[in-house]
């Protein structure tokens, strides 16, 4: 392997054609800058340079790799700065997974933000479950995520809540519980539910369960879908009621109704977060600019109300 030291030696008595010149450049005696190109010929195995006593000329081959030798050089240069950059934080590339985010402006512009103040770096978006999230941080095929409490965790992962809303009840336009201000939950007990399998999301799955326990009955979960959005759309078919974040009633659907929902149980069950996550054993300064942004942009966590 030829030695970057030797191709600027190289370059050197190339541009200069003088071996004392090229050494002077250099701050090093003559006669190891002799020895040095000799090396450097044997390593390549053809003559690079023409001596006389008068003077010294390139050889085809070394004016050939007289441009090799500077490609290397400039493309080493440009891979040290690209990579200082990237230990910055301010070029490189990152895989965000979320949840349906839209209705979150604060977090949407502090991404923007982020994105105009380092042009330099590339992302990667995919909407993910809270499952799918946790295992893609685990494995290091996504750098930060945003998701909602989940139902298992791995001892490298942090979690940190930037959103608290309250969990409402989704219900058909028709329904005969529809034009009530405040709906208690234990109203419900005979209907039908729809909601997300509880392997994709089971932190959130278990809390919309305690929540029925806690107004005295077990949901039948009459249809399934993986997405939230989803889940409005089949309670705006009938196929049953939803226990939904608030976020979602900014939609404005005219086919389903969102109402606050009455039931004894804790305030910490009654409200939805979003977190963000990350994996704590995977340095990445890009990613922690970020996280600094998303938390100066969710300082003061608003509480979605209706």
């Amino acid at each position: 392997m030829i030695e970057t030291r030797l191709l600027h030696q190289f370059i050197a008595v190339a541009e200069e054609l003088h071996f004392n010149r090229a050494a002077q450049r250099l701050h090093m005696a003559q006669p190891p800058l002799s020895q040095a190109i000799r090396r450097l010929e044997h390593e390549i195995g053809a003559p690079l340079f023409e001596r006389t006593n008068r003077c010294v000329s390139l050889t085809p081959a070394g004016t050939d790799f007289l441009a090799t030798a500077r490609k290397v050089l400039r493309l080493l240069d440009e891979g040290v700065e690209q990579t200082r950059r990237v230990a910055q934080g301010i070029e490189g590339h990152l895989t965000l997974t979320f949840i349906n985010i839209a209705p979150y402006d604060a977090l949407l512009g502090a991404l923007q933000r982020f994105r105009s103040a380092f042009p330099a770096i590339s992302f990667t978006m995919r909407e993910a479950t809270t499952q799918e999230q946790v295992e893609a941080l685990e494995h290091g095929r996504a750098e930060l995520g945003f998701m909602r409490p989940p139902g298992r965790t791995a001892p490298e992962l942090r979690f940190e809540s930037i959103l608290r809303e309250p969990i409402m009840i989704g219900l058909p336009a028709t329904h005969p519980l529809a034009c009530n201000e405040i709906i208690p939950l234990a109203a419900l007990r005979d209907d039908a539910f729809v909601s997300s399998p509880r392997h994709l999301g089971q932190g959130f799955h278990d809390q919309l369960v305690q929540l029925c326990a806690a107004a005295g009955f077990i949901p039948r979960i009459a249809q399934q879908a993986r997405q939230l959005q989803t889940l409005v759309a089949l309670v705006a078919s009938g196929f049953g009621a939803a226990l939904l974040p608030a976020s979602l009633a900014q939609e404005g659907r005219k086919d389903v109704v969102f109402r606050p929902i009455q039931v004894n149980a804790p305030d910490a069950l009654r409200h939805v977060e979003l977190l963000m996550a990350w994996n704590s054993h995977s340095p990445c300064p890009i990613r922690d600019k970020l996280i600094d942004e998303v938390r100066d942009a969710m300082a003061s966590p608003p509480l979605i109300e209706t």
